[in-house]
């Protein structure tokens, strides 16, 4: 078994593309030595570097690189899987599927690495063809083991914490001895009883892969049988449908103007709901999907990161936009440019967290959501476009963001958050089209959604934090506005102004890196006469409370 387990580390090394004897140690569970003899190998025989410092090896890219990839391919690895699928005909389960794993591994690097080379399509079906015959014998192979381990289970020789053992230890079946872990034999199951259900449903899912030139991977294949989410290839451009219910509860709280805009369309999931209760609606989305009104009228078709506003008001927004990389632009794009009067996205949950990316700290704390409905519920599963799998229940908390723009020119600076049960709302009444507002308990009067209270200004902002923005400054050697907007909890904008403010009136003065600041010496004074100040009152308060 030797060879076998260097053809999977040099699969697990061209698979990232570095090596080290410690990485191949934690990855395939094996001694050190002889990790650090597979890279010696590995280096003899050109496929990685040097070690540098930290003992890392670069994998070495050139001419022949191809060339290599195609004659292991050809041969090797060919004749490894053929020996997986002897093994398993043989019923040696555990040894076919370390075999086939390792070809699996193999063949998905060798794929990955003739794409990255441009090596050819021929080269790469090659490649994904074996990858598909090692992946159909793994799957085989974990079938028969989930098999073998049930069948030992239910005759009282698998090892069971706190049940009476019907064998004497050494006699006991354990889950090593199938070479699957827990979670791995769960897995199993479940590949097993949807074979049974639909008998050749694993050769078909593969097949499919091969015949529309896509990889045959794991994780296509578990999607398959409906027990996880599509790889990166396969959502394209993240395009779900959306659940009827979710915007009928959007409707039972919110009403927006008479005509709407849906840029990211899909198949009109919620424009229909919205023409059912009275809208007019403005389709357009990324792809030409031929979705069009009630009217007839298609769709546009565009880019929303490349749309303008022309003058005028722009219409109200709803949209489950697209997830993924572009989301946070497609939101801050939405308020820069379009404006709208209200806007409502159907979003994750987790979009009301988050700080590294500038365009979500632009649509959360300079730009809130007024309102935001959250789902306690989550929604039926909104399966990608197309699919007709097995229907698996939503992992995702979503909540619908309301965005309204206040008299100020403002989006407000406030966020209030409620609670709904999509099920209650399946067949509730819509606020009626044009009517501007929303229902419901919130804290809020008729002139400003988002408030009870009279909107400060910026300059009143900045003049009641000043002496807090200072002390906290004299807390810290060196800052940024950065720094000092979450250590005292303000917008940018005030953050901003505090700065400006506290440098105009000389009680900081600028680092020598440049953006960041330090307290002055004018500033320390004013720091001890504010502390002098309240050393004095609590003297006063100390005498006044002995009298």
């Amino acid at each position: 078994m030797v060879e076998e387990d260097y053809q999977r580390a040099v699969a697990f090394v061209r698979s990232v593309g570095k090596c080290s004897a410690s990485f191949l140690q934690r990855r395939m569970q094996i001694g050190y030595n002889a990790a650090a003899q597979f890279v010696e190998r590995m280096e003899a025989e050109g496929l990685v570097g040097k070690a540098d410092s930290s003992g890392k090896r670069a994998l070495v890219s050139n001419a022949n690189d191809v060339a290599k990839v195609e004659h292991h391919d050809a041969s090797n690895l060919a004749a490894t899987v053929e020996r997986a699928r002897a093994l398993l005909d043989d019923g040696d389960y555990n040894a076919a599927l370390m075999l086939s794993s390792g070809a699996y591994d193999q063949a998905k690097a060798a794929a990955g690495y003739a794409k990255r080379l441009q090596a050819g399509d021929q080269l790469i079906a090659k490649a994904r063809r074996m990858q598909a015959d090692a992946l159909l014998i793994e799957s085989r192979a974990k079938i028969a083991l989930a098999n073998q381990f049930d069948e030992a289970q239910a005759a009282g020789f698998v090892a069971t914490p706190g049940r009476p053992k019907k064998v004497s230890d050494e006699n006991l079946f354990r889950l090593e001895d199938v070479g699957l872990s827990k979670a791995q034999v769960h897995e199993a199951r479940k590949l097993r009883d949807a074979e049974a259900d639909q008998p050749g449903l694993v050769q078909r899912a593969i097949d499919a892969r091969i015949e529309a030139g896509l990889e045959p991977s794991r994780a296509n294949l578990r999607a398959a049988i409906g027990t996880a989410s599509a790889p990166r290839e396969d959502r394209g451009d993240n395009f779900y449908q959306t659940p009827a219910v979710a915007t009928r509860t959007l409707l039972a709280f919110e009403s927006f103007s008479s005509t709407v805009w849906e840029p990211s369309c899909g198949l009109g999931a919620i424009s229909k709901v919205l023409q059912e209760q009275g809208y007019d609606v403005i389709l357009s989305d990324l792809v030409d999907r031929g979705t069009a009104d009630n009217d007839g009228e298609l769709q546009a078709v565009g880019d929303f990161l490349a749309s303008g506003r022309d003058e005028g008001n722009s219409a109200d927004i709803v949209t489950n936009p697209p997830y993924g990389e572009v989301l946070n632009d497609f939101v801050a794009h939405a308020l820069r440019v379009h404006r709208p009067r209200k806007m409502a996205l159907l979003l994750n949950l987790n979009f009301m967290c988050g700080f590294a990316d500038e365009a979500r700290n632009f649509v959360m704390d300079e730009n809130p959501p007024a309102r935001v409905y959250v789902f306690k519920r989550r929604l039926p599963m909104m399966h990608r476009e197309g699919w007709d799998g097995k229907k698996a229940s939503s992992r995702m908390n979503t909540a619908w963001f309301v965005w309204e723009l206040q008299e100020d020119g403002t989006y407000g600076s406030a966020t209030t958050v409620r609670r709904v049960d999509w099920a209650e709302f399946q067949d509730a009444d819509a606020v009626e089209p044009g009517e501007s507002t929303h229902v419901g308990d919130f804290y809020f009067n008729d002139e400003d959604f988002t408030r009870s209270t009279p909107r400060k200004t910026l300059d009143e902002r900045v003049d009641e934090e000043r002496a807090r923005a200072l002390v906290w400054a004299g807390e810290h050697d060196r800052f940024d506005a950065v720094e000092m907007r979450r250590g005292i909890g303000v917008r940018p904008t005030t953050a901003d102004g505090l700065i400006l403010s506290l440098h105009a009136d000389g009680l900081i003065r600028a680092d020598d890196e440049p953006g960041r600041w330090l307290v002055s010496d004018d500033g320390w004074r004013s720091l001890k006469a504010m502390a002098s100040v309240v050393v004095g009152m609590k003297i006063m308060e100390a005498v006044d409370g002995g009298r």
